[in-house]
């Protein structure tokens, strides 16, 4: 009887112990939050919040979702150490500062008031200026510095503008970068008067621009020899490679990819045998960390081209999934694209017309992609701009030259 007794504990304690097993298994790790900015409702624009799963990059709700302070969030940023995040709110015109904590949680600190729209943000990896290009008749980039996260008084403000016979052209802002040595920053524009689906033209320039500014060390912003640079018809996006060598552009009127040699005085050259071929209306760009794959998101295709890149020359050669095809499908109208920075193997989409974020897993090696498990997530209203931070020990990746 006593043996029986025991067998049946044995068997009891050795199903508990399997059980937890397959419990501490199945356990969700967090390993970035995804924070996503959309239109909202009645109540206006918010930052939802989004917890990415270490193995499977799914997403689920990761903490509350908080007011933009505006109606119509256009754009977001997060300093290098990922501690604060700002939104760009088109409708007020204003940059509202949050922090961040461990958990995730976002909190409103301070705002500023530009004097027109603001279009899209960069923070320097030093965390020290945040720039802003603003304007949607006139195209504006304006440095802010920042302590501690605290957004100050303008240090910079300069006209995007052409010269000569094309100086009172109309300018669009569309966005902007900065090098990771903090040392150049780029901003991108077309020129409406030049190029006006629909509406009239009166002038006969290039319509496409990328701007460049060398930075001082008390951050004055000086124009590269040479500036502003040709750049397609309509340039929607823009990133630099994390060693400071290429810059790339997407062409949203002419589906291209347009790189160039960074050089460290701020001039730009084309890279040789570019531009390269994207989806239909590429409207937003992004590099992984180490500097090894490029993504697009192409609007009109509700897909994602990737890239990967030879670090000798920046030349991106299609990265071609298994089934032979180089696109991936999103939900329809993606905004705006990011990889996570912990390490580098999930990308995500914020998909404007499909209210919701896909994701996709990297192929560390080739830099192809397949879709996360449940893809895609729903979210809120219009859903604009997009901005990851890792979240507790996970080293971030990075590229070292």
């Amino acid at each position: 009887m006593k043996f029986c007794k025991l067998s049946q504990l044995l068997l009891v304690s050795g199903i508990g112990l399997v059980v937890a097993t397959l419990l501490t298994a199945c356990q969700i790790t967090t390993i970035d939050f995804v924070y996503l900015a959309t239109a909202g409702d009645s109540n206006g624009g918010q930052i939802q919040i989004f917890a990415a799963d270490s193995e499977s990059g799914a997403l689920r709700k990761g903490g509350d979702t908080v007011s933009t302070n505006g109606s119509d969030p256009v754009a977001l940023a997060t300093t290098s150490d990922y501690q604060h995040l700002y939104v760009a709110n088109a409708d007020n015109d204003t940059i509202v500062h949050f922090t961040i904590d461990y958990s995730g949680k976002l909190t409103a600190k301070d705002t500023v008031t530009l004097n027109s729209a603001p279009v899209a943000l960069a923070v320097n990896n030093a965390g020290t200026f945040l720039y802003v290009v603003s304007g949607t008749s006139s195209a504006t980039l304006t440095e802010f510095p920042l302590s501690s996260g605290t957004i100050g008084t303008p240090t910079s403000t300069q006209p995007l503008t052409l010269v000569g016979t094309h100086s009172g052209d109309m300018l669009v802002p569309t966005a902007v970068t900065v090098l990771r040595n903090n040392g150049i920053v780029y901003a991108t524009a077309y020129d409406k008067s030049a190029y006006n689906p629909g509406g009239t033209t009166t002038s006969t320039a290039n319509p496409g621009w990328v701007f460049s500014f060398t930075v001082g060390s008390d951050g004055t912003l000086t124009p590269a020899s040479g500036t502003p640079f040709l750049a397609g018809v309509k340039p929607s996006g823009v990133v630099a490679d994390p060693t400071n060598s290429y810059l790339y552009v997407t062409d949203f009127a002419s589906n291209q990819l347009i790189g160039y040699t960074a050089q460290s005085s701020g001039v730009l050259t084309y890279l040789l045998n570019g531009p390269f071929r994207t989806g239909s209306q590429p409207v937003a760009i992004t590099i992984d960390p180490r500097g090894r794959f490029i993504y697009v998101a192409n609007q009109l295709d509700s897909s994602v081209s990737a890239y990967s890149i030879d670090l000798k020359t920046g030349t991106p050669s299609s990265a071609i999934n298994v089934t032979g095809g180089a696109i991936n499908s999103t939900d329809t109208g993606p905004s705006a694209i990011e990889v996570d920075p912990a390490l580098g193997r999930f990308v995500y989409t914020a998909n404007y017309l499909g209210n919701s974020v896909s994701g996709f897993r990297i192929d560390p090696t080739a830099g192809t992609m397949q879709q996360t498990q449940s893809t895609p997530y729903p979210a809120g209203n219009k859903p604009t701009a997009i901005a990851i931070v890792p979240h507790g020990n996970h080293a971030v990746q990075s590229i070292s030259q």
